[in-house]
């Protein structure tokens, strides 16, 4: 009884660490080490504000797919309408997986890890050749999406953790200097601008997603009750992201006091490679390197297993693995056109799913309170659908001043990219009213 028990807990830490990994890529490294150097003296509330969109709202992605008993994220967004069920899932794969996502982890590490070690005119054939071995080894570890536990849970992530440790915990005890006065909006609101930092991480939307893979792995424990999955499904989300706070928070803080060290840097990459050079010389280069790599595949098997399996559930003529094949050679392509080129091709995609995303995990809570009644869904979605098409225009294309102007007027917080939130509320509240009325006539 105490062997089983001890051996359920020790598979638990296990899917909790695989999630942490799989959520964990390259740009998790980058953004919390510049707000640090952004937010100076006012780095702790910046990174309060980050936690709640980088580790909170994955964490309830995960236990929305648990607690609304979905099968996946079409099953869930099918609450709307079964077209926009498909439609939605199917652009959310392809948005955080070989269209963008997938390719970057490639492109990150690369340009992180190994950029530095070659000259500029070797960088085009270098990546070509890096982006060949890395898929390679994605390929490899998503043929059996069955034992990504073992592959990643049990070995990649212990190693991955032990190198962050390494390089931020030591830059923590060791801090390079004071904290330096905060920069631009991080002096006037860090919780707010901290928060839309964390949207960068973009796992909100991939919670919805690595969700099922948890779910599988918590089933093939022997756990099949409704509310102890979604109890033991909870556990290891929680697991996941009390990792993702902690490490957050130690790089933050490294970018914070990084400042007076290396002086303001352009981005996080340079201040994670500088910081890596000032500790450790070439050794902390290398060892930055081991970081991304590892960060970059394990985030890039997951989203491969994830769309692999999901586009095989939607067209079961085509077997799994010539879905991974599929998807493995267009990441690699992809992958070749450069960070840029893949940031500015899938942003306005990426702007449009973001607010769609956040409300639908926050529908799944409230359908009991509005008993599921696909008007409420319909309503909200739809007008979260209007600000969601505004901000992937914009990211687009821009708008002209006066529409600037306008807009920003018109919708409450839509400069600093929250528009959806009153427009989301106003079709809630008519969806309910629409739903009481129905009911009264019926």
């Amino acid at each position: 009884m105490n062997s089983s028990t001890g051996n359920q807990k020790a598979s638990l830490w296990a899917v909790g660490l695989m999630l942490f990994a799989l959520f964990f890529g390259a740009g998790n490294l980058i953004f919390p080490a510049f707000l640090g150097q952004q937010a100076g003296e006012n780095w702790f509330s910046a990174m309060l504000g980050f936690l709640l969109t980088g580790a909170g709202l994955p964490l309830l992605g995960v236990i929305a797919i648990g607690y609304s008993s979905s099968r996946d994220v079409q099953a869930l967004a099918s609450r709307v309408t079964p077209w926009y069920g498909i439609a939605f899932a199917s652009a959310l794969y392809l948005a955080i997986g070989p269209l963008f996502a997938t390719p970057r982890t490639a492109t990150v590490s690369f340009e992180i890890g190994v950029a530095p070690f070659i000259g500029e005119s070797d960088k085009t054939i270098g990546l070509a050749l890096f982006s060949v071995f890395f898929f390679a080894v994605a390929f490899w570890l998503s043929l059996s999406p069955g034992k990504l536990v073992d592959r990643i849970g049990k070995i990649l992530t212990p190693v991955l953790l032990l190198t962050i440790t390494v390089l931020v915990g030591y830059a923590a005890f060791n801090p390079m200097g004071a904290l330096m006065p905060e920069q631009g909006d991080f002096a006037v609101s860090p919780l707010a601008k901290g928060i839309l930092e964390g949207y960068g991480t973009m796992d909100a939307l991939a919670s919805l997603v690595f969700a099922i893979i948890v779910i599988d792995a918590v089933r093939a424990m022997g756990v099949d009750n409704r509310d102890e999955l979604l109890r033991t499904t909870t556990i290891a989300g929680v697991v996941a992201a009390s990792c993702l706070a902690v490490v957050y928070l130690l790089i933050g803080y490294m970018g914070a006091t990084s400042v007076a060290g290396l002086g303001l840097q352009e981005n996080g990459a340079n201040v994670l490679s500088k910081t890596a050079q000032y500790y450790f010389g070439t050794g902390g280069n290398i060892l930055l390197s081991v970081i991304v790599f590892l960060a970059c595949l394990s985030t890039a098997v997951g989203l491969i297993t994830s769309c692999s399996e999901y586009f095989n559930r939607l067209c079961p003529g085509i077997s799994y693995k010539a879905f991974v094949v599929i998807f493995t050679l267009v990441s690699m392509g992809l992958a070749n056109k450069g960070l840029a080129g893949i940031i500015s091709f899938s942003i306005p995609v990426l702007m449009l799913l973001y607010p769609l995303t956040i409300v639908l995990i926050l529908l799944a809570f409230l359908d009991k309170f509005f008993s599921g009644s696909r008007i409420v869904y319909v309503c909200t979605m739809f007008f979260t659908l209007i600000v969601g098409v505004l901000d992937a225009y914009k990211a687009a294309f821009g708008f002209g001043e006066e529409t600037a102007a306008a807009i920003n007027k018109t919708l409450p917080w839509y400069d600093i990219g929250l528009g959806w939130i009153v427009p989301a509320l106003v079709g809630f509240v008519l969806g309910c009213i629409l739903n009481a009325a129905l009911k009264k006539r019926g």
